[in-house]
């Protein structure tokens, strides 16, 4: 049976030059997203073929409770520091899980 939490998938590529920058900004987001209401799994990966290449993988109990997260102090911050960081907009998709 399917499960009924809702799953994210945020994508982000740093500039060549930036790869360190926005690894610091990304990974303070960690600690502070696990311990929200609703959070079930935050993880940080790094491509390990193209290191500008990040993804969070993100299980959330509701999406009221993703909501309050994106509106949260932490992602706040950390979306006013992206600006010179990344090379493009950030991929964020959501997803139901069908089997």
């Amino acid at each position: 049976m399917p499960n009924s939490t809702l799953r994210v998938v945020a994508r982000l590529i740093a500039l060549p030059d930036q790869v360190e920058s926005l690894q610091k900004v990304l990974s303070n987001l960690v600690e502070p997203t696990r311990q929200e209401d609703g959070c079930l799994k935050y993880e940080l990966l790094q491509n390990k073929t193209d290191p500008t290449d990040f993804t969070f993988v993100e299980e959330w109990t509701t999406e009221a409770a993703l909501e309050t997260h994106l509106a949260s102090k932490h992602i706040q911050t950390a979306i006013n520091q992206l600006d010179g960081l990344i090379a493009a907009e950030p991929d964020i998709r959501r997803y139901n899980q069908i089997l």
